[in-house]
């Protein structure tokens, strides 16, 4: 009988990772994930998983949870921040912590595959999509963590078979980050950005899923990069239209000056430092908002991996929605 794949995941408990989590179940994976011991793992059942509480500062518990795994999913991440170091640390020195324990610890691993993000290679010049053999230019620290765990990533090019995956902006079911956009159409208001239209990829978390398992599983992408998102961009206007339709609500339009955007970063940052949490608008995010194209390419996905979107934006808005209204988020 044919032992069962082992997989392990770290950020499981997060909107991404518990996706992919569920995905990994479905295709009868052993399923292992790293959790700190605070986690909520609200979204696992924990029945079905292996749970390692693990401290991503400790590299000797690192080694028990990736010893003899197959596949690695590198999901976790820090996304906000109130300080730069903070997006290293979480970033950059987990990345460097979890590979040196898979070097010491497995030296059958499959893959490594590290879940980065669009963010570190920048924005896109206009009229013309990012592809993986740009120049990267990220233009926040969270962006250029990224870019640097990536590197890390690299380094272990010979010892770990790696492949890194560069997701857009995603959204679905579960994701509390693009649920204010929602929120704030359902008022019956849309900012817009600037007097110019801004485009943008997106990527449903599903879709998002099925590039991330290729990714993993092809031999063509050994040691490889990839955008995975949308197979075109959107202009936020699009996407309003489309979501104040499934929302039923006429929404107005309210167009918003770059340096009013950086006026409300900078109240909102300095907020942030009496309170707990980091804040998700800062300066460093005002100025991602105000460029004027994030869109990126994806066909290397496409023709090395067979990857493509097949969910289309204004199905998974409606997804998305139904399930917001569903469990009471909207």
């Amino acid at each position: 009988m044919q032992e069962k794949i082992i997989s392990l995941v770290t950020g499981a408990s997060g909107f991404v990772g518990s996706h992919l989590v569920d995905r990994l179940i479905d295709l009868s994976h052993n399923v292992r994930i790293i959790a700190r011991k605070e986690s909520r793992l609200k979204w696992i059942d924990s029945s079905k998983v292996e749970v390692f509480h693990c401290d991503y500062e400790d590299v000797k518990s690192l080694k028990l949870a990736v010893s003899n795994v197959d596949y690695i999913f590198h999901v976790a991440g820090v996304i906000k921040a109130k300080k730069k170091e903070q997006y290293y640390k979480g970033n950059v020195e987990v990345t460097k912590n979890l590979l040196k324990a898979v070097n010491d610890a497995n030296e059958n691993l499959k893959r490594f595959v590290f879940i980065s993000s669009q963010a570190a290679a920048g924005p896109s010049p206009f009229n013309h999509p990012k592809t993986e053999d740009m120049e990267c230019n990220p233009v926040t620290s969270y962006g250029r963590s990224k870019l640097e765990a990536e590197k890390v990533v690299r380094s272990y090019e010979g010892r770990i078979p790696f492949t890194i995956v560069r997701p857009s902006a995603v959204y679905g079911p579960r994701d509390p980050e693009i649920l204010l956009f929602f929120q704030t159409l359902k008022k019956g208001i849309q900012p817009m950005v600037g007097f110019d239209e801004k485009y943008v990829s997106l990527v449903h978390v599903s879709d998002l899923i099925d590039g991330i398992l290729l990714s993993a599983f092809s031999e063509n992408s050994l040691n490889q990069t990839y955008f995975i998102s949308s197979e075109k961009g959107y202009g936020w206007e699009e996407i309003g239209n489309i979501s104040s339709k499934i929302l039923g609500k006429k929404v107005l339009k309210i167009r918003i000056p770059h340096f009013i955007i950086f006026l409300v970063a900078v109240v909102s940052q300095i907020f942030s430092y009496f309170k707990k949490d980091a804040t998700i608008l800062n300066v460093e995010k005002a100025r991602e908002m105000i460029q004027k194209s994030w869109v990126c390419s994806v066909e290397k996905a496409k023709n090395e991996l067979g990857y493509y979107q097949k969910i289309e934006l204004e199905d998974g808005i409606k997804q998305t929605i139904e399930w917001y209204r569903k469990n009471q988020w909207l």
